[in-house]
């Protein structure tokens, strides 16, 4: 009797151990199709990533679509997108936060986006809020998130955040002061802070859950994601990590978890850690801060003198 309770904990084991470690990232893209920027024009953006997504062989990427973005000249950058097997999501309209539009005015813009994107090919009803804010209270979340549901939409949510586009940015004003740029190591600067905020959420997960959940990455559709997020790529591969679709991910147990609470700026891992007693304060990465960044962006010296 004890050999047969032993040969069914093994067993057990070996069935939950690669639940408790998956260790699975999906890509998602916030703020498609966005504009020229002094690094590279839009369409050079749409064709890097999607080289770069191919050439890697990730099984499928959300591109969430700032619809105000969308023109004749940028929609085709989506049809892009999604002819290379991609899809695409609603990231509002005007990119306005819930928390200052409110219950009325902020659904209202959702569906002007929707409007916008339901012809599109590949897309699918999902939607992010701007800013991860998704109400200014717990009734108006509530609210918004009926709302939301009354247009078919699913959330769109994220579990691991952080400030690529504050990266960016820095690299996007480096080019328009016409400064050089030393690439590999901004490279090495993007990997290493992206790589240590998904480890940093996944532990979250695993304190407040007891398991590493399919994960949600932010990102933006930017130039330093067009630039090197084919290096996160391959350094999470070396780590273990696989790379999933974004609706395999949302498939997961937390996609039915959302917390009655207000705080979801920091994704969904963050909230359910916070409705379980963590701190705010203990679940956001040191580099989620623009001063953090610009120290870093500095000791790098990635502006060449």
């Amino acid at each position: 009797m004890k050999n047969v309770s032993r040969h069914f904990l093994l067993i057990l084991s070996l069935l939950i151990t690669p639940v408790l470690g998956a260790r699975e990232i999906a890509f998602t893209f916030d703020d498609a199709p966005t504009p020229d920027s002094a690094l590279m024009t839009g369409e050079e953006r749409t064709k890097r990533l999607i080289d770069v997504l191919v050439a890697a062989k990730v099984p499928d990427a959300l591109f969430f679509v700032k619809a105000d973005y969308i023109n004749s000249d940028t929609q085709k950058r989506l049809e892009q997108y999604a002819a290379a097997g991609f899809h695409l999501a609603n990231h509002s309209y005007s990119h306005k936060s819930a928390s200052e539009l409110g219950t009325l005015d902020y659904p209202t813009d959702v569906y002007k986006a929707h409007l916008l994107l339901k012809p599109l090919k590949n897309f699918l009803p999902y939607h992010r809020f701007p800013y991860l804010h998704y109400g200014k209270d717990v009734a108006a979340i509530t609210s918004v998130q009926q709302s939301l549901t009354e247009l078919g939409y699913k959330d769109g949510y994220v579990t691991i955040d952080n400030f690529d586009w504050y990266f960016s940015s820095l690299l996007t004003k480096t080019a328009e002061e016409k400064k050089t740029i030393d690439y590999d190591e901004a490279r090495k600067l993007y990997v290493e802070m992206l790589y240590e905020s998904i480890e940093f959420y996944d532990a979250i997960a695993k304190k407040s859950l007891g398991r590493s959940p399919q994960h949600v990455m932010l990102l933006h559709e930017n130039d330093a994601a067009a630039l090197f997020v084919g290096d996160l790529i391959t350094h999470l591969r070396r780590k273990g990590w696989k790379i999933i679709s974004p609706q395999q991910a949302y498939q997961d147990p937390i996609a039915r978890n959302f917390p009655n609470i207000a705080f979801h700026k920091q994704g969904r891992v963050a909230a359910i850690a916070n409705s379980k007693g963590a701190p705010e304060s203990d679940l956001r990465h040191a580099s989620e801060n623009t001063e953090y960044i610009d120290k870093a962006f500095a000791d790098a010296k990635i502006i060449v003198q």
